[in-house]
């Protein structure tokens, strides 16, 4: 891989965290490039048709000027979808912002999503 690879930011997996809390949604958008180490996250929406509408912008590589975006009902296909309680949500942030691991993103999503594996 050259550097110009390595500085590109392909993500692997997406996930959407909906968190209910008192009667209310709140959702999330979590991009996630295993091969590189790189994460990405979008936050707060209430309703799942203004995410859903959303355009994702993604850089073509890191520290450049161009991108391009994509809608995220297009990614809502292929994404992980987490419906979590308050404190899964809270260890999903912690979980985010810790220096990456792989193995504990699998252990995460093994945890809260049985039938999802991770390559």
């Amino acid at each position: 891989m050259n550097r110009r690879q390595r500085k590109k930011f392909i993500p692997s997996i997406w996930i959407i965290a909906t968190k209910q809390t008192e009667g209310h949604a709140y959702y999330a958008l979590y991009a996630i490039d295993w091969k590189r180490g790189g994460r990405l996250s979008w936050e707060g929406w209430n309703r799942l048709e203004d995410l859903l509408q959303f355009h994702i912008p993604i850089k073509r590589k890191a520290g450049g000027r161009k991108s391009s975006s994509q809608p995220a009902a297009k990614i809502a296909k292929r994404a992980l979808h987490l419906h979590l309680n308050e404190a899964q949500f809270e260890e999903l942030e912690r979980l985010f912002y810790q220096p990456f691991s792989k193995k504990r993103w699998r252990m995460y999503i093994r945890m809260n999503r049985n039938q999802y594996v991770i390559k």
